[in-house]
């Protein structure tokens, strides 16, 4: 059993054990799966990038920005600058190439650079990667594979403020870690629910806040018969017709067949 951390170390302390542990399950099942990790600057550790590339493991990490960085990116941000106030409105440009930090990295990495301005003024943010660039150009690297992050944490937000998993005020920590199986649990349960009984409704794109208030924490009478469990709620219900959609998804689900 995986044991919680403490709170008072940054989260790429001593991530690497976690990395190899996940990574192994994963590639005892499915062996020929491409894995790539994705985290902030916290997790731009050498010890964990170099056992990515000796286990063909891809990463794409984020990098805090020194001024050594800064200057290879000056005259990409001099330029996003001209552009925003020619056009007044947000400029990007990217810059692909190779780095190495004075001490602590034990080779050169490829690193992507992202020169923007906005209407608050520079906004320079770096990113170290092994995935090749005929794989992932700079653009897509940093757009579409590194941001997705922000997406991530809104799942992790869910979770924690929607399903309750922030409550770990147990006095032992295999308390709070079983209070956090809970609220994973929920989570799963209620994904499910989104990705296959509110597929094309109004609610196809709720968080799990929304989900548990609005259909699962309303009044109802329930009845439990020998071969059947009936589910009564008001006619006045707002949401009696995504119920019933709801109903009719799952229905369709090929796993709903196998079970009847």
């Amino acid at each position: 059993m995986a044991k919680l951390k403490t709170a008072n170390l940054d989260p790429g302390h001593e991530s690497l054990p976690d990395v190899v542990r996940v990574v192994q399950q994963i590639r005892a099942h499915w062996p020929k799966v491409r894995i790539v990790l994705r985290g902030d600057s916290g997790f731009c550790r050498e010890d964990l990038m170099c056992w990515c590339e000796e286990n063909e493991v891809l990463y794409v990490f984020g990098i805090a920005r020194n001024s050594r960085l800064l200057k290879r990116i000056f005259k990409e941000l001099k330029k996003a600058r001209k552009r925003y106030f020619e056009q007044k409105k947000p400029q990007r440009i990217f810059k692909d190439f190779t780095y190495r930090t004075l001490k602590s990295w034990s080779r050169r990495r490829r690193v992507v650079g992202k020169a923007e301005y906005l209407a608050k003024g520079a906004n320079p943010r770096f990113v170290v990667t092994n995935l090749p660039p005929h794989r992932a150009g700079a653009k897509r690297l940093y757009e579409k594979l590194y941001c997705a992050r922000g997406d991530m944490e809104n799942r992790i937000k869910e979770q924690q403020l929607g399903l309750f998993a922030d409550r770990t005020s147990a006095a032992t920590m295999r308390a709070n870690q079983l209070r956090l199986y809970f609220a994973s649990f929920a989570y799963v349960l209620l994904h499910g629910l989104r990705r296959l009984g509110l597929k094309g409704g109004s609610l196809a794109r709720a968080q799990c806040t929304t989900i548990r208030l609005k259909l699962l924490q309303v009044g109802a009478r329930l009845k439990i018969t020998v071969r059947k469990v009936w589910l009564s709620l008001s006619e006045s219900y707002p949401y009696a017709k995504v119920f019933a959609q709801i109903l009719a998804n799952l229905r369709r689900h090929p796993l709903w067949e196998s079970s009847g």
